[in-house]
C-alpha cells in the first residue's frame, strides 16, 4: 500500500507541473518552472534506470543460481544490458542539463 502511495503521489505531482511546464512563458534563457521540471525528469531517470538494473542484475543472478555452468554465457549479456541502461539515464541527465542552460 505504501508502494502504491508513493507512485500515485509521484504521478499527481507530475500531473500538477506538466501543464504548466508546456505552456510556460520563456522569460530569458529560463522560466521559472524549468528547474522544478527538470529535477522531476531527472528524478523519474534514475527511479526508472534502477528499477530495470535491479530486475535485469537479479534475473542474471537467478538464472546463474540455477544453472552455474552457464554462467559465461548470462553474465555478459546482462553486462552489456546493464550498460545500455545506464547509458539511458546518463543521456537523460545531460539533456535535463542542457534544457537549463
Amino acid at each position: 500500500m505504501k508502494r502504491y502511495l508513493s507512485v500515485a503521489s509521484l504521478a499527481a505531482i507530475a500531473a500538477a507541473f506538466s501543464p504548466a511546464l508546456a505552456l510556460a512563458e520563456t522569460g530569458g534563457a529560463t522560466s521559472s518552472m524549468m528547474p522544478i521540471g527538470v529535477g522531476i525528469a531527472m528524478g523519474v531517470a534514475a527511479l526508472g534506470g534502477t528499477l530495470g538494473q535491479g530486475k535485469a542484475i537479479s534475473a542474471g543472478l537467478d538464472a546463474i543460481g540455477r544453472n552455474p555452468a552457464a554462467s559465461g554465457k548470462v553474465f555478459t549479456p546482462m553486462l552489456v544490458g546493464l550498460a545500455f541502461v545506464e547509458s539511458l539515464v546518463i543521456l537523460s541527465f545531460a539533456i535535463a542539463y542542457l534544457l537549463l542552460g
